[in-house]
């Protein structure tokens, strides 16, 4: 918003606290301001000079001639000061303005007591005298408009000029005009000759000329009073007459007047005022004054006041109350209007009468009836719908038809220019002249704060509107499409600017209330639409239009609705990335029923026709999706999100030390708070929703409404916080690594009990308990009302065999529904046992069952029945640690939080997701036998058990056939290679790696003999022969683990990487090194040749793939190395592994996701997200069309390109 520009005073010299301001800011002012845009102001108020001008444009730089104004401007007086001050509000450096705002010059002490009491006797006698209004009888002052105003009217102490009020019907402007001059030392100092008000409004010649008459006839009598010698004179009979009688008594008898004209319409007649005297008028159209000569100021008066200024007027009516003691209908009522001045009294005025019709008034006001709201008040229009409709009868008919159109306008919306060219059919230049007058005339708004300008109705404007063409509403909508589709018949813009996101933000509104339901039907159910609106604003406003439209959506085929809202709440994260994801890719994945799949099919089979890659997950049907909103709110893990208390807004923080509310349905950002210096660790809504509170590592808890309510400090990092559940008395619990629990904030008490850090507190439903959890072992239950420890539970004596291990740490506890039971979690443990290898992280429980949901450091989230001790459900999905769980408070939602940088929402049923192998899978060239269980042989396709061979002593990492299936080979944890006859179970041992031995590669030398190459942790290689186990070769080949190896088509070559960062290429023959590949930043993880032999590809812990010449060693490509996602990593993972396509032009690279590369180019052609993420291996049909891989939640992914 424009800051407020001030008055000017004369001083002598700068006062000291401006000139100290000016100084302190001088670096900041000296790098932004462009000092030629200031110093036309600055000239124009007459305190910078020519030649000062010239001096300061002369200077070669735009920062040495912000410096040179500088040092002029701390010479000068405090006039300088606040012209300078008001030249930067002109040219919209606000935020600079509001750095010097704070130490702007007073006026002088008379002034500033005249401005309080309005006026002395003097000043009653001269006001009185001039036909100036008396105060209104209701009245608060707008002191800072007012000072505004008096600065400008100081301006015609010395010359003569015009000051221009203007502003919008009803926004307070003749009173404002009023009591501007109810000031001693403005009328002494600037119009020692009176003031002389004059109200004009809508007149002809006639009407004008008799009120000429009337003022001349005033002025003379006057005079005569003062001096009987002077004779009245005959009354003028013509307008040229009149203005030249008042231009001599202005002149003669009345020197260093001010002519005040309330109410000017019209350019004509102002020019009958046009005598070179100080004019100050009201008028609604600010171009006024451009028909008059003279100096000229202008005022813009705000079209509503402060709210505590209206609600001031309203207690003033109805008995003085004061405005706390006020009704909640009230501030509706200011909210409702925009605290327009007209409206607050007419409403004010009618409740002095009827003071219990608040509800009434209201309603009438929602209901825009302003026929109702009518009363006679100091103001010239007894109704709203008076005042609006004045204003809009002196446009000319075509600009009447003009602004009738912005009847379709939504409240609180600026549009650009470009938007109404085209609603229009008329060039933007024709356009920005209509709106010129339309600003001119005060009725629309011009933001000037951004280029191109933005336009926009006042609420009241839009409501008038709204009233008067309610019968053609759907006609002046149904333009709005159909001028659209007229422009954009070849496709919706994609620029990007103000224009293009006015139509894709209102599109679909338009339609609805033109009732195009085809159109409607037509545009949101297409995919083409998702992808453009998602690129350009992001998924939540999509979301946010089928949830708003979904009832007329629904009419046509709610299924298909339901397709598209899903798709965006579940990729939602997905469509935030940058750069923007392959959307018909994405929504290959949709289940093969969905629409959103069938117009993705359809599209990928044309873009593959054209050389396009893309890929169907033709196995998706057995995996059930229960997610219903999935976003990433933070750059960083996410610590804490929670539900409000009606389930309409989600509230989360984390490592961006940021606190973010967001639609719990759509995810659209409602508001984001910059919440403290660290992480975030917590945050918790009241029970009313009002207030939510959040607390963090740097020690601090804060309480935020719209703005922060008040901070309290620990000692130390602070772990959690929570409100207590009813608003009986509002308190907030939290608790630190300072040992403490304290409750806020209608008191305060610190509550001592633990030994060691308190990671969390939690009260009872009906608020009667604390439980605090603790570092110490134990959990604790408080007693609210006296903060008396009620009981303490030693839970860590639940964990015996753990006792050498160090203290048992209590995570968390929750509350069961009914309030008997608390539950509280720790290590791997909730009262039920989960799985060993994994700690619980965070509890809660469902409010209307016997559910809790667990948080778990191995990514899941798991359901359990707290009664029968079973577990109801996997919820997986996130792609690192949880760290916090809640149900929405109708059970019907959960909510989960992560060090993925998601927050899923995911439908709370008792179900399981997918229950996967956990096992390496490989695709055989026959159909005989395929490995999926641990040591055992299946037939294909009964899955009857063949074999069960047993002899390794720790977990078997791979397995592999063959090629005449008659053999297995498998290598384990504990070191060694089985080579089995599975059929006899005859089995070879290959021993001697000294860690587990995660892969190997067969190596055929010659016809009649195989020879077995495998690679350790232990940093060797080692050749065996095959059949007898005969060690042939132990290679030392790396510094640090051997993690890859990969051997050439021809078999002469073999490639191996490390931990060390590096990658070498061996000879089969030798066995020595032939290449050293430098260059990656992190553990190369995986290799592979290419089927030529020529090049061979690495991938890193990084992300990074590089491609290597082998003949020379020198480096090809680096592929997209500029171009990482959002993730930290480009694969959002570890690079796991890597395959060429059989005519060297492709490469398929596995790590959080699966990507297909541009050889050549070093280019992405396509990108598959997984549901989970950590890819290990993918499996790769010979003809290089059909892909199968698994995730780490155990997910079995068969791609198939699409043909």
């Amino acid at each position: 918003m424009r800051s407020s520009q001030v008055r000017s005073v004369d001083a002598a010299m700068m006062e000291e606290g401006a000139r100290s301001c000016l100084l302190q800011s001088r670096s900041i002012l000296e790098q932004d301001i462009k000092a030629s845009y200031l110093m036309d102001h600055m000239i124009a108020d007459g305190v910078l000079t020519r030649d000062e001008e010239a001096r300061i444009r002369s200077k070669l730089t735009r920062k040495d001639q912000a410096v040179a104004l500088l040092e002029v401007l701390l010479r000068k007086d405090n006039q300088a000061y606040i012209s300078f001050y008001n030249a930067l509000v002109c040219e919209s450096y606000g935020d600079l303005a509001n750095l010097l705002h704070k130490s702007l010059p007073l006026v002088s002490p008379e002034a500033e007591k005249s401005f309080s009491d309005g006026g002395t006797p003097y000043v009653q006698t001269v006001l009185s005298q001039g036909g100036v209004p008396q105060r209104p009888v209701v009245f608060v002052s707008r002191t800072a408009l007012l000072n505004r105003l008096r600065e400008k009217l100081y301006r015609l102490q010395k010359e003569p000029g015009w000051v221009t009020v203007f502003g919008m019907a009803g926004s307070g402007k003749s009173i404002l005009a009023a009591e501007a001059v109810r000031d001693h030392t403005l009328i002494t100092e600037c119009f020692p000759g009176g003031v002389h008000w004059m109200s004009i409004g809508q007149l002809d010649r006639s009407d004008l000329l008799a009120r000429i008459q009337t003022l001349c006839f005033r002025l003379e009598q006057q005079s005569q009073e003062q001096d009987p010698s002077l004779s009245l004179h005959r009354l003028p009979t013509s307008l040229d007459e009149a203005k030249e009688r008042l231009r001599f008594l202005v002149h003669h008898r009345y020197p260093r007047s001010l002519l005040i004209l309330d109410d000017i319409w019209d350019c004509s007649v102002l020019k009958a005022f046009d005598i070179q005297c100080r004019v100050l008028l009201t008028t609604r159209d600010r171009s006024l004054a451009d028909s008059v000569t003279g100096s000229k100021y202008e005022v813009a008066v705000d079209s509503g006041l402060e709210e505590n200024q209206a609600l001031e007027i309203l207690g003033l009516y109805v008995n003085g109350r004061k405005p706390e003691k006020l009704p909640e209908q009230a501030r509706s009522i200011v909210r409702e209007c925009k605290g327009s001045p007209l409206v607050v009294s007419l409403i004010g005025a009618l409740l002095r009468d009827f003071p219990d019709r608040w509800s009434y008034y209201l309603q009438k006001l929602k209901q825009k009836q302003f026929k109702r709201i009518r009363k006679s008040s100091s103001y010239d229009y007894d109704a709203l719908d008076q005042a609006m409709s004045a204003s809009i009868q002196v446009l000319p008919e075509e600009h009447r038809e003009l602004y009738k159109d912005l009847t379709v306008l939504e409240k609180d919306v600026k549009v650009p220019a470009k938007v109404l060219a085209v609603l229009w059919d008329l060039e933007p230049e024709e356009v920005e002249d209509v709106l010129q007058d339309f600003v001119n005339k005060s009725l629309m708004y011009r933001d000037c704060h951004q280029r191109p300008y933005l336009y926009y109705l006042h609420d009241l404007q839009l409501d008038f509107l709204a009233e008067m063409n309610r019968s053609c509403l759907e006609d002046l909508h149904t333009k709005v499409v159909c001028q659209y589709q007229k422009h954009y018949s070849q496709g919706p813009p994609t620029s990007g600017d103000q224009e293009c996101l006015y139509w894709f933000r209102f599109l679909p509104y338009h339609m609805v209330k033109a009732n195009l339901t085809q159109e409607l039907y037509s545009l949101m159910f297409s995919l083409d639409w998702v992808v453009t609106k998602a690129k350009i604003m992001g998924p939540a406003h999509l979301i946010n239009d089928y949830v708003a439209y979904g009832a007329v959506l629904d009419k046509e085929n709610s299924e298909v609705r339901a397709h598209f809202q899903e798709f965006l709440s579940q990729n939602g994260h997905q469509l935030e990335q940058r750069p923007f994801p392959d959307v018909v890719q994405l929504a290959l994945s949709q289940p093969d029923s969905s629409e959103v799949y069938r117009q993705a099919l359809q599209q990928a089979q044309k873009r593959a026709a054209m050389g396009g890659l893309y890929l169907d997950w033709v196995n998706k049907s057995s995996l059930e999706s229960l997610s219903r909103l999935v976003v990433q709110p933070h750059l960083g893990s996410v610590y804490s999100a929670c539900f409000s208390h009606d389930g309409s807004k989600i509230a989360s923080g984390g490592s961006s030390k940021t606190l973010r509310v967001f639609n719990s349905i759509s995810g659209e950002k409602l508001r984001e708070i910059e919440a403290h210096e660290d992480e975030v660790l917590c945050c918790a809504f009241s029970p009313d929703d009002r207030l939510i509170a959040t607390c963090s590592s740097d020690r601090k808890v804060w309480i935020w409404e719209w703005k922060e309510v008040f901070q309290v400090e620990h000692e130390e990092q602070i772990n959690h916080c929570q409100f207590t559940n009813t608003q009986r008395r509002l308190l907030l619990a939290t608790c630190s690594n300072d040992n403490l629990m304290n409750t806020k904030p209608s008191s305060q008490n610190t509550m001592f009990g633990h030994m060691e850090p308190v990671n969390h507190c939690c009260f009872s439903p009906d608020d009667t308990y604390l439980s605090t959890s603790s570092c110490d072992g134990t959990m604790k239950l408080w007693e609210v009302s006296s903060t008396n420890l009620w009981m303490s539970i030693d839970v860590a004596s639940q964990f015996p065999e753990d006792s050498e291990q160090g203290g048992v740490v209590v995570k968390c506890s929750t509350w069961s529904s009914d309030g008997r039971r608390v539950i509280c979690a720790s290590r791997n443990a909730v009262f039920i046992r989960t799985s060993r290898l994994s700690s619980v992280q965070f509890c809660h429980a469902c409010p209307n069952s016997n559910l809790v949901a667990l948080a778990l450091s191995h990514y899941a989230v798991e359901l359990w029945d707290i009664v029968s001790n079973k577990k109801m459900a996997d919820c997986s999905g996130h792609l690192s640690w949880v760290h916090g769980v809640q149900f929405s408070p109708d059970g019907s939602l959960l909510l989960s939080c992560s060090d993925d940088q998601t927050i899923r929402v995911t439908l709370s049923v008792y179900s399981q997701l997918f229950s996967g192998p956990l096992c390496t899978l490989e695709l055989k060239r026959f159909n005989a036998t395929v490995t999926v269980m641990l040591r055992s042989v299946l037939e294909v396709p009964s899955g009857t058990c063949l074999a069960t061979l047993q002899g390794h002593t720790r977990t078997v990492l791979h397995c592999q056939f063959t090629p005449d299936g008659q053999t297995l080979i498998s290598s384990s944890e504990d070191g060694t290679i089985r080579v089995w006859r599975w059929r006899t179970g005859e089995c070879v041992v290959l021993q001697g790696h000294k860690e587990q031995v995660r892969r190997f590669s067969l190596l055929t030398t010659s016809p009649s003999d195989t020879h077995l190459l495998s690679w350790s942790f232990d940093g060797t290689v080692k050749v065996w022969v095959m059949s007898s186990g005969e060690l042939l070769q132990s290679i030392v080949c790396h510094q640090g683990a051997v993690l890859a190896c990969d051997i050439s088509p021809d078999g002469q070559l073999f490639a191996t990487t490390s931990a060390d960062k590096t990658a070498k290429v061996w000879s089969s023959a030798s066995w020595e090194v032939v290449r050293l590949l430098n260059g990656h930043q992190d553990c190369v993880r995986s290799c592979r040749f290419s089927w030529d032999g020529r090049c061979l590809a690495t991938g890193d812990d990084n992300g990074e793939i590089r491609l290597w010449n082998i003949m020379d060693g020198t480096l090809l490509k680096i592929c997209s190395r500029d171009n990482k996602d959002a993730m930290d990593s480009l694969h959002g993972g570890w690079v796991t592994d890597l395959h060429f396509s059989p005519d060297n032009t492709v490469l398929l690279s596995t790590g959080g996701y699966i990507k297909w590369w541009n050889v050549e180019k070093g280019e992405a052609l396509q990108t598959f997200y997984p549901t989970g993420a950590n890819l290990k291996r993918i499996h790769v049909s010979p003809d290089f069309s059909t892909f199968v891989t698994i995730d780490n939640i155990g997910i079995l992914y068969i791609l198939k390109k699409v043909e």
